[in-house]
């Protein structure tokens, strides 16, 4: 990229930033883009996961990212966004320099995290892995249709412990003011570290432009830190360089909030490392003695206000785990059940735990848990995010499809495909292992139920 086509402004303050370092970081706009997956450890660290993994490495020609234990470079012609592995769930197609900031975060199995900005989804996959599973996550994006594609990755990674939230910033911390272990704030930036994969990105940059999204990350800082529990972290990260965005933004939340603390601050750059580049720091909240007093008065548990099940959700779960006895026998069910038209979802037990239902009224949820069924006509229908949390040991009836093979190929597609004449019912279809959707089998045919939404041959609309 010839350094006139950069705004002459962001040159000048690239040059008084780094000094001699400039004119390498300037050159680094001249080379290919960085690209790269994230494994996503809830699929590879079981046995069949580890073996596909492994097929992975070896078809894509994948390279480790330093920061980051589950992170592999790639380069072209490797296009891992079109095979049936994305598909399975078993990778996120992330910039390895995004990797870096729930690395620095490291949520653990157990805790309440919340990712207040979280489309596409490449922060709140890696947080949830690196959770195990266990514990909640409420994934936040303001934006409908980018909140449509949060869900859908929350839902091909198969988590089964997110909410998935569509509100401003404001909204949620009036509902749970101190309530997260763990905050990630990948703020709205002005995207510098996405000139090299975007151009369209160098024509949207001005100073007025970095100083607007300077006032809107201040805005949703003040909005975390309300969220944030005493004694808890919270990590902020942008795709920016400046230091309007990123040091200065960071020193002026801790003047103006003195229970912080700058815990680590992190700046990958694009000439001293391979990536696009980024921005993390992570904070930690004292705790004070009225805090530990004010939580203990407070307790957890569904309190007075909780919306308490009626006989309908009731019903529905019962008609739901009576199905799932003899399809899924290795199915425990684990969750508070909740009813949305003909949609049975299951909401984290750990948010029930310490909060209550309640405070999910009038607020957008395209993903309340785990999408377990769709009732229709007293009978069940699998939902496909319960296909994609299982294990094929978990399911009565499965079929597994060779990674490379023409069936996967034509299953992708929404064709059905020919089975064995023992093959009968709902059954759970994997590649090499890793569910992809259901099928019902009858009379040696197992009719396609993947998504007509997402029967593509392309990548879902990650990190490119």
């Amino acid at each position: 990229m010839n350094e006139e086509r950069l705004p002459a402004a962001y040159t000048a303050r690239i040059r008084e930033m780094l000094g001699q370092e400039a004119d390498a970081f300037l050159e680094s706009y001249n080379a290919r883009r960085t690209q790269g997956l994230r494994f996503n450890t809830l699929k590879s660290a079981s046995a069949s996961g580890q073996d596909a993994a492994e097929h992975a490495i070896s078809s894509f020609g994948l390279t480790p990212v330093p920061w980051c234990p589950s992170g592999y470079y790639y380069e072209e012609p490797a296009r891992p966004g079109r095979h049936a592995f994305h598909a399975a769930g078993l990778y996120y197609i992330q910039e390895p320099s995004a990797m870096s900031a729930a690395e620095l975060l490291a949520p653990l199995p157990g805790e309440s995290v919340l990712d207040l900005a979280a489309a596409p989804g490449g922060k709140t996959t890696h947080i949830a892995a690196l959770m195990k599973g266990q514990g909640l996550l409420v994934s936040n994006e303001i934006h409908p249709e980018r909140a449509k594609i949060l869900a859908e990755n929350v839902e091909r990674l198969g988590i089964p412990h997110a909410i998935v939230t569509c509100a401003a910033p404001g909204d949620l911390s009036r509902r749970f003011p101190a309530v997260f272990d763990r905050i990630m704030l990948d703020a709205p930036c002005s995207g510098e570290g996405m000139f090299r994969k975007d151009p369209a990105a160098i024509d949207e940059w001005s100073p007025g432009h970095v100083e607007m999204c300077a006032a809107r990350q201040w805005d949703i800082l003040q909005d975390a830190y309300l969220m944030l529990k005493p004694g808890g972290s919270l990590a902020y990260s942008t795709c920016t360089f400046n230091r309007t965005e990123n040091e200065e933004t960071i020193l002026r939340f801790l003047d103006s909030y003195p229970d912080m603390e700058l815990i680590a601050e992190r700046r990958l750059w694009p000439h001293l490392e391979q990536g696009e580049g980024h921005f993390v720091a992570l904070l930690r909240k004292a705790v004070s003695e009225e805090a530990v007093q004010s939580r203990s008065k407070r307790g957890g548990g569904r309190g007075k206000n909780a919306s308490r099940p009626l006989s309908a959700v009731r019903d529905a779960y019962q008609q739901f785990m009576s199905w799932a006895a003899a399809e899924l026998p290795g199915f425990t069910g684990q969750g508070v059940p909740l009813l949305f038209g003909e949609s049975l979802y299951l909401l984290p037990e750990a948010f029930s735990a310490s909060l209550h239902t309640g405070l999910l009224e009038g607020l957008k949820v395209p993903r309340a848990g785990l999408h377990v069924a769709h009732l229709k006509k007293n009978r069940i229908e699998p939902a496909h995010a319960l296909a994609m949390a299982l294990t094929p040991e978990q399911a009565a009836h499965s079929y597994d499809l060779a990674a490379d093979s023409l069936d996967i190929q034509a299953w992708l597609r929404g064709e059905s495909l020919a089975v064995p004449p023992g093959l009968h019912g709902w059954t759970l279809v994997t590649v090499q292992g890793l569910p992809v959707s259901w099928g019902k089998a009858s009379a040696g045919q197992l009719k396609n139920h993947l998504p007509k939404g997402l029967r593509i041959q392309k990548a879902l609309a990650d990190e490119q």
